[in-house]
């Protein structure tokens, strides 16, 4: 059965983080960049080798969400596509599945909103200090990836996003473990709402045991591929590319 074609109640994950696509303010001290950096090999040594590969990051019930989820980075992408996208609410929105898979999709929100879904409460902690509990509604990015048939050659998924900063092209990217983690969701929705422009409408990545800067919003297309070199600066995300952040934001 076709991923379009399958309909499933929403799945509520109860008590079990993290965090925001592009932080505003990122600093620019070679100390700080250094610090956000520290001990990357020995976490994902940890993650990879020595913990549960699908721990999942802590959930919340529905009484602990924050009263405002505050907004940062881009919350007002630019371009003539995306605003005649905004201007007809997304109907004519399409998400692209494609790189190293079989069966390349071309998915439409209403597509989306119908398929099998996860909902998850967890913690947003921005790398600028401040975090926030709210409760997200999505498809699991392993049932696309799966439906499309991803290719045994691929190693990476790139999520290609709508937003530009100084002209250059908002991406991120995680790989395998991550993409096919059970809290790894493209959410459409928050609290019960259609996601907000300045959240990320109308599709966003939640990989909630990564940094907030892993957390691409308006993402357009998901890319499945064998390395990240020529993709972009090669480092894997904006950030990464230029500010220096490390690629595995894992927590």
């Amino acid at each position: 059965m076709s991923l379009i074609s399958r309909r499933a109640a929403l799945v509520g994950v109860g008590a079990s983080s993290l965090l925001l696509a592009g932080c505003d303010k990122i600093v620019q001290s070679p100390t700080v960049r250094r610090t956000i950096g520290l001990g990357e090999k020995a976490t994902m040594t940890t993650q990879r080798l020595i913990a549960d590969r699908n721990a999942l990051a802590p959930e919340f019930a529905a009484s602990d969400r924050s009263p405002v989820f505050r907004t940062n980075g881009n919350v007002m992408p630019t371009s003539a596509e995306y605003q005649a996208l905004m201007t007809g609410q997304f109907a004519d929105w399409k998400l692209k599945v494609d790189g190293m898979v079989t069966n390349p999709m071309t998915l439409s929100l209403a597509q989306m909103r119908s398929a099998p879904q996860r909902r998850q409460t967890t913690r947003h902690d921005c790398v600028e200090g401040w975090s926030a509990i709210g409760e997200w509604t999505g498809v699991p990015l392993g049932l696309l990836l799966k439906t499309a048939q991803l290719s045994s050659n691929a190693r990476y998924v790139v999520f290609h996003c709508a937003d530009t900063t100084s002209g250059v092209p908002y991406y991120e990217s995680i790989d395998l473990v991550d993409a096919f983690h059970p809290q790894t969701i493209l959410a459409h929705t928050l609290n019960g709402e259609a996601l907000s422009v300045g959240h990320g409408a109308p599709l966003r990545l939640r990989v909630e045991r990564a940094l907030g800067y892993k957390q691409a919003k308006y993402v357009m297309r998901v890319e499945a591929v064998a390395s990240l070199d020529g993709i972009h600066g090669g480092k894997g995300g904006y950030w990464e590319d230029g500010a220096g952040y490390q690629w595995y934001a894992g927590i």
